[in-house]
């Protein structure tokens, strides 16, 4: 059974078969410790207000199966289950991330709600449309292939399921953009050395937001997966974007 198989699957990821995410996997291992005290700083806690409109697009019942992909440290998840879903799946391919994870579960609130498991997002272990939703924050920007990750998103979700992804993005050249460079790209990569002790990682952090795609054609990618009313909500002009999508079918998450 999914639910209870949950908890008992830290020893059964498969291997990763990118260099990229081996290297990747291993950055979020070293920073694992500081990483919910860097996002909050870094984004002056809008991140966690974001966080809770990106739950409000996909939960419309209080029994949906939801999962998070990338859930990291299960910031996404435990928002997830204080807004009413039902059960919730954090699913990340770093065991120390999800370790701390496991610590916040013991005292959050409804906390027995939710359940993590090793594994990739491109090779998720999850049997055809096992979810009611499918949500994932910050997490695009450090995934090797875009198109296999949306895929496996939309073979998990049942009919009628909806997607949503929170993530970061180059800005387009602005007045907010000069200003925002110089934050994100200088500043961002000093504070994650000061209090992480990992210069390294916050600058590969702040290079990825620069090389990554534009908000547009990752809701091509996403539409090329079979979604569909793929839509874009930006906020702080476009540097975060939220990305929904529908697997078309009958509305599951429906009231």
């Amino acid at each position: 059974m999914l639910w209870g198989a949950a908890f008992h699957q830290y020893l059964l990821m498969p291997p990763l078969n990118s260099a990229r995410d081996h290297a990747v996997q291993r950055m979020f291992d070293r920073i694992a410790g500081r990483y919910d005290l860097l996002n909050r700083i870094i984004s002056f806690r809008l991140d966690a207000r974001w966080r809770k409109q990106a739950i409000g697009t996909i939960l419309t019942r209080h029994d949906a199966l939801v999962l998070d992909l990338g859930t990291g440290t299960g910031d996404l998840t435990f928002t997830a289950a204080q807004s009413g879903a039902g059960r919730i799946v954090g699913l990340d391919f770093s065991l120390p991330m999800l370790r701390l994870a496991q610590q916040k579960k013991n005292n959050a609130r409804h906390g027995e709600k939710v359940g993590f498991v090793l594994g990739s997002a491109l090779e998720s272990p999850f049997k055809d449309a096992a979810f009611d939703g499918v949500m994932t924050a910050f997490v695009l920007r450090n995934v090797s292939d875009l198109s296999i990750f949306f895929s496996h998103a939309f073979r998990v979700l049942k009919p009628g399921g909806k997607f949503v992804s929170l993530d970061m993005f180059p800005l387009s050249r602005s007045w907010f953009s000069i200003f925002y460079t110089l934050y994100f790209y200088r500043l961002v990569p000093w504070i994650g050395g000061l209090l992480a002790h990992d210069r390294s990682a916050y600058q590969y952090l702040s290079e990825s937001v620069r090389q990554f795609y534009p908000p547009e054609q990752v809701a091509y990618l996403i539409e090329q997966a079979g979604f569909k009313r793929v839509t874009v909500r930006k906020f702080l002009n476009g540097a975060v974007c939220m990305h929904m999508a529908e697997k078309a079918g009958a509305s599951i998450l429906a009231s």
